[in-house]
């Protein structure tokens, strides 16, 4: 049903106004005249609760908003590949001063179904309810606070075009889950955020593979996140995250395999002099089950500084590490490099090309140069 504007209402309004005064032109009675009365007053009445009404729909309205990125990977030795990657809708309703909905719906590899790459997936949905001035509550399915890009990785936001291989192969972004978490303020600049919400689910000790994406997710065994943040000092940006999972085979093996996150990152910006730095590693319970050999301990970090040049021009460097099997003695772990520059067209769209080399146990394990671009809005 479509909405009456403000200046249909009172078109309307007017309008029975003037056939209520019309009327009483040709009343011959008092009882006529106070039946006219009555009908001003019921209009008048009328005319309140519309413009009430819509001024209550202006304060709380729906909001719409997005992101989305292309990528032209270049790999030597291997097949080119271009992808549009993400494309990604908000949508959030407040739905008064201290409750809202905000939601995240995304189409990856550009087309899904059977037998295609993509995948639609809903990364948020939450309602979420301010318990006071400094503390918020939320309810559904959430991004778990951990590490720099899963909670903000709309790509005008980092340098790059893939995001790094640490925040993917390790934490492992994008990570969203379906729960109850409280944030809150502990002091000027000191945060926190608690959440218990659903687990991963894998028997090998595969953390990207465990995710179930709240998808008719099996929920025996909780998991539990806490993070602390400090941002006191202007550009400056410190957290760390713990997270505990009671059983990646949620219930369903011959014992419980626990498994636990722990987190810690640092964030700075001053004029056009940026870095970021990023650790983190699990430790999975190996002694029981089928966690493949070295599984039980995976761990990364890496180190970007940056510099932005201009307002539209910046460039970055960045060294990783990381190690899925980091338990074992075998040379597993991989090295990346990544040099590259953004170009800001506006604030939130962006031109970006790097080059990546990787190396594992010493050796060449892939290289190329990528392409991309990226908006939100």
């Amino acid at each position: 049903m479509k909405k009456w504007t403000s200046m249909k209402k009172r078109s309307v309004i007017a309008g029975l106004m003037t056939a209520a005064a019309s009327t009483s032109v040709w009343a011959a009675d008092a009882e006529t005249q106070a039946q006219i009365d009555e009908l001003k007053a019921q209009v008048a009445a009328l005319a309140d609760s519309l413009e009430a009404q819509s001024a209550s729909t202006s304060a709380y309205p729906v909001y719409v908003g997005g992101y989305g990125e292309m990528h032209l990977n270049l790999n030597q030795g291997k097949d080119n590949e271009i992808d549009f990657h993400r494309f990604v809708l908000f949508f959030g309703k407040d739905f008064n001063e201290r409750t809202r909905f905000f939601s995240e719906f995304e189409l990856e590899h550009s087309l899904a179904g059977d037998g295609k790459p993509g995948e639609v997936e809903l990364e948020q949905a939450y309602v979420e309810y301010d318990l006071t001035d400094k503390t918020q509550a939320k309810a559904g399915l959430f991004l778990i606070p951990v590490g720099i890009l899963n909670e903000t990785h709309e790509p005008e936001t980092f340098y790059g075009v893939e995001r790094n291989s640490v925040e993917n192969k390790i934490i492992p972004t994008t990570w969203w889950e379906g729960g109850v978490a409280i944030n809150g303020e502990i002091a000027a600049g000191l945060s926190y955020d608690v959440a218990m919400h659903s687990g991963l689910s894998n028997d090998l000790g595969n953390i990207r593979s465990g995710r179930q994406k709240v998808a008719e997710a099996t929920a025996n065994k909780a998991a539990y996140t806490a993070r602390i943040k400090y941002t006191a000092v202007p550009g400056l940006e410190l957290a760390a995250t713990l997270q505990y999972q009671d059983d990646i085979l949620q219930g369903m093996g011959d014992d419980e395999i626990g498994a636990r996150l722990i987190e810690a990152h640092a964030v700075y910006q001053n004029a056009g002099f940026g870095l970021r730095a990023l650790f983190a590693q699990w430790n999975i319970d190996s002694d029981i089950n089928d966690v493949t050999e070295g599984a039980s301990k995976q761990k990364g970090f890496y180190l970007e500084p940056s510099y932005r040049i201009t307002d539209k021009v910046g460039v970055f460097a960045r060294h990783s590490r990381w190690d899925n099997a980091a338990a074992d003695d075998a040379e597993s772990e991989y090295k990346r490099n990544d040099v590259g520059v953004n170009y800001w067209l506006a604030d939130t769209a962006v031109l970006k090309a790097d080059v990546f080399r990787t190396r594992q146990d010493g050796d060449l394990n892939a290289a190329g140069y990528n392409l991309g671009v990226g908006f939100s809005f």
